[in-house]
């Protein structure tokens, strides 16, 4: 099993389950759906998600209703 997840893979992810991506600031993202939100930073210069920022995504898509 792979260790790492590559962050356009988090994100493609994301868009997938429906939500919408805003651009803010320098690397910062926001993730927007049915009024919940969700922040982060793309990883840079490296393109691999960090654990905590997986573990957000997780946490939000269980806040939307997704789960695997």
């Amino acid at each position: 099993m792979q260790g790492t997840i590559a962050w356009a893979d988090l994100e493609a992810l994301l868009l997938a389950s429906g939500c919408r991506v805003v651009e803010g600031s320098g690397s910062r993202v926001r993730f927007e759906k049915d009024g919940k939100l969700a922040f982060f930073h793309r990883p840079h210069p490296v393109k691999e998600a960090k654990r905590y920022q997986v573990r957000d995504a997780r946490l939000y898509l269980q806040e939307l209703g997704v789960t695997p």
